[in-house]
């Protein structure tokens, strides 16, 4: 293993470095640091966020600029404010003992003003977004034609925010024998075409393999029905004694109500999506950077340049649809050599991309059973009984106390005494999983009707007329509802349930008897709110499909539509 110095760091960094714990180059660094020192090439590296990434360009950067020279010479470009900040920061504790360096963050969401006076005093390092950067140049306010070295930092989420044209745009105010650095966790077609477009004849540097998940991640899911994935989350949670976790879900309206849920239900949570004002959102982080907030709940927009050190979990509230996103979560736990778990809870219809995900991430997902009451409340009890053996007692302190309190528990024996300490910090788990049911998803066995007979031909998916005019017909005071979707689409109770939930307002809907056929299925509510549920779930969207709705006709025989819909499917 070498030395910073072996690699060419110049001692007034190395001292800040070691002060800042760094003892040896990590791989990303060993690699990037000398070529960027020396004559090499444009550099694209592959590399997640907490491989030490900052340090791998940031010192480089430092020891290339001329402290006598008060103008811009080396810009970072980072897609979000927090990503922004946090580099600015890293990269002022590195010249710690550069007199005269001066790295000056600008972004969107503070004041302009501010960021402008800073830039008269002189900058040599300027670490932006790319929106504000291009403000303060329209300004004239930053001149960057003495820039030698320009870094895109997490480019692949840059260009998930539509900063393409923004990315070109200051390319252009760029003198074009500039030495560029282009550092992303995945390699989408876009950033090649940057690399390609831009770079001059770009060295490729893979830490790991493309796209990979970090190497220090477990990957683990829980299959549940839908409408049992925040018990499950809870389970895990409580499982977790010590966890620090983001929690991701797909839109902001899950979040606030997976945030508001845990926050009701007595966990240390706050919820992180587009709807906060910028003060809300910092308030919300410096909370949850102090472990203020144990559990942040967050959507990916949100969380984008969100850095945050020794995460325990990254828990996927279900999966997203690009795995390149997925490598992202998980990419925020296990950093820097230390191990993390990434946990996703899904249902059955997210298998197929779960082995999506695998294929490409080059790593196995393991399938765990959601946590029984037992374990964990046993684990719980575990993690109180070490708490109680590493207690720091400050003998000095507490002696005068001891003799008062050690009077009014006499009559207690030790074992009387250890009752009491462990229900005083588990009466709330011991009361709330009492009786609590197993929840993990268990598959129903497949109809008879897309059952094979002896000879291997298939049974007639249309029932007998009698049993089929049965299905059509609601309960007493009930109306019987026809859903074009069924266990062909992957779509079970748990999912009906959970549209129900979200597309309807008002009074939480009564669900009756449920028959699932394979392209459609059926389904009774209470008389008074058929009308509001077929509006509701008319028109929305169940992966993909368009879901169409109506007052189920006892006398209309819903497989021959089906049977049709299939053959012109096929035809087409």
């Amino acid at each position: 293993m070498k030395t910073f110095e072996e690699i060419g760091v110049s001692e007034p960094l190395r001292r800040a470095v070691e002060e800042l714990g760094f003892e040896a180059p990590m791989p990303i660094q060993e690699r990037v640091i000398p070529r960027l020192l020396g004559d090499a090439n444009d550099i694209v590296a592959l590399a997640q966020t907490g491989t030490g990434k900052t340090a791998a360009f940031g010192l480089p950067v430092l020891q290339r600029v001329n402290p006598d020279d008060k103008t811009p010479q080396a810009l970072i470009l980072a897609p979000t404010r927090e990503l922004c900040l946090q580099i600015g920061s890293d990269l002022a504790d590195f010249s710690k003992y550069i007199p005269g360096v001066k790295v000056l963050p600008v972004y969107g969401g503070s004041s302009i003003e501010s960021q402008i006076r800073s830039l008269r005093y002189g900058v040599q390092v300027i670490v932006a977004t790319p929106g504000r950067l291009i403000d303060l140049i329209k300004r004239g306010v930053v001149k960057l034609a003495d820039v030698h070295t320009v870094v895109l930092d997490e480019a692949d989420e840059m260009l998930n925010m539509g900063f393409l044209d923004s990315i070109e745009e200051i390319l252009s105010y760029v003198p074009e024998d500039r030495k560029m650095l282009l550092f992303s966790a995945t390699m989408p077609a876009d950033i090649l075409k940057i690399a390609k477009r831009y770079m001059k004849d770009y060295e490729e540097i893979v830490v790991g393999t493309r796209n990979e998940g970090a190497e220090n991640v477990r990957h683990i899911y829980y299959m549940v029905n839908a409408r049992d994935k925040y018990l499950a989350l809870k389970r895990i949670a409580d499982n977790s004694p010590n966890i620090y976790a983001i929690i991701f879900c797909r839109t902001r309206r899950d979040t606030q109500e997976v945030a508001d849920n845990l926050i009701r239900d007595g966990y240390n949570a706050e919820a992180l999506h587009g709807d906060l004002s910028q003060q809300q959102r910092d308030i919300v982080m410096k909370k949850f950077r102090d472990r203020v907030v144990s559990l942040l709940v967050a959507t990916d927009v949100a969380a984008r340049g969100l850095d945050v050190d020794d995460l325990t979990h990254v828990i996927n509230y279900g999966l997203p649809d690009d795995t390149a996103v997925y490598t992202h979560r998980s990419g925020r736990t296990g950093r820097a050599g230390k191990s993390g778990v990434s946990i996703a809870i899904i249902h059955s219809r997210e298998k197929g991309r779960l082995r999506e995900i695998e294929r490409i991430i080059g790593k196995k997902f393991e399938h765990k059973d959601v946590p029984t009451p037992e374990h964990i409340i046993e684990k719980q009890l575990y993690n109180l009984a070490d708490r109680i053996e590493r207690v720091k007692v400050n003998e000095t302190e507490i002696a005068p106390y001891l003799q008062g309190i050690s009077r009014k528990l006499e009559w207690l024996s030790e074992e009387d005494l250890l009752k009491r300490v462990i229900s005083l910090e588990f009466n709330r788990l011991l009361d709330y999983y009492k009786d609590a049911p197993k929840i993990d998803f268990i598959d129903a066995k497949p109809e008879r009707s897309e059952r094979k007979g002896k000879k291997g031909e298939r049974f007639s998916e249309r029932p007998k007329d009698d049993k089929e005019k049965d299905r059509r017909t609601a309960e007493r005071g009930m109306e019987r509802i026809y859903i074009n979707v069924g266990k062909r689409d992957g779509f079970f109770a748990g999912n009906l349930i959970d549209m129900l939930n979200k597309l309807v307002t008002g009074k939480r809907v009564d669900v009756g008897r449920i028959d699932l056929l394979p392209a459609y299925s059926l389904f009774d509510v209470k008389k008074a709110d058929a009308r509001k549920v077929v509006g509701a779930l008319t028109g929305a969207d169940f992966y993909g499909k368009r879901i169409h709705s109506e007052i189920a006709d006892a006398e209309r025989d819903y497989s021959k539509i089906a049977d049709k819909k299939s053959k012109a499917k096929g035809k087409k």
